[in-house]
């Protein structure tokens, strides 16, 4: 009886510490911005962000391992230009009547030494779901100095092509080849 109570304590002390052992943050959405980059008929590399977000990180450090889920609102694209971003929000592009959102859900964050370097998952967009890697930089944890929350912050880079995902309009003249940048905040919940 004393080693069943023995194993079911060290059985309850793995369970407890593995729960706690992952650090789960909540993302930022003022300080969080998916940033793409295309060419523009050859002519200029053109940029725009989407203004509205949401998601979770987890962090488990110790293990080496976490995920990071990140939701846009496609509707919220901005460019600079009125006219450019209504075109960007009809069916032609993003299609935001259809598909209001879209996501980028990691399957495991890969490490290097104590430091996410990769965020290996899938990206949907347009209803089409395909894999994509971001990598991890400039990655800080710590105390923010003004909220006083314990924040981690990184940026995440990668590429796509946006015609694996149906938007096709003005390929090739305006770039198939999309290059996202994602600006990170989150806070320890």
């Amino acid at each position: 009886m004393k080693s069943f109570r023995t194993l079911a304590a060290f059985a309850w002390l793995a369970g407890t510490s593995a729960a706690f052992a992952a650090d789960h943050y909540t993302i930022d959405p003022a300080h969080t911005f998916p940033r793409f980059e295309v060419s523009h008929f050859g002519f200029s590399t053109h940029r725009g962000q989407f203004n509205t977000t949401a998601g979770k990180l987890v962090l488990d450090r110790a293990a080496k391992t976490g995920n990071v889920e990140i939701t846009v609102q496609t509707a919220s694209i901005g460019t600079g230009d009125p006219r450019l971003e209504s075109e960007l929000r009809s069916d032609k592009f993003f299609n935001v009547e259809k598909f209001p959102v879209m996501t980028f859900k990691s399957k495991t964050l890969k490490f290097n030494g104590d430091v996410p370097a990769s965020a290996e998952g899938e990206l949907t967009l347009l209803g089409v779901t395909k894999p994509l890697t971001l990598a991890i930089s400039q990655v800080k944890c710590g105390t923010h100095p003004l909220n006083k929350k314990d924040d981690c912050g990184a940026e995440l880079t990668g590429s796509l092509k946006r015609s694996e995902f149906g938007m096709k309009t003005g390929v090739p003249a305006v770039g198939d080849e999309i290059t996202l940048r994602i600006q990170v905040e989150a806070w320890k919940e």
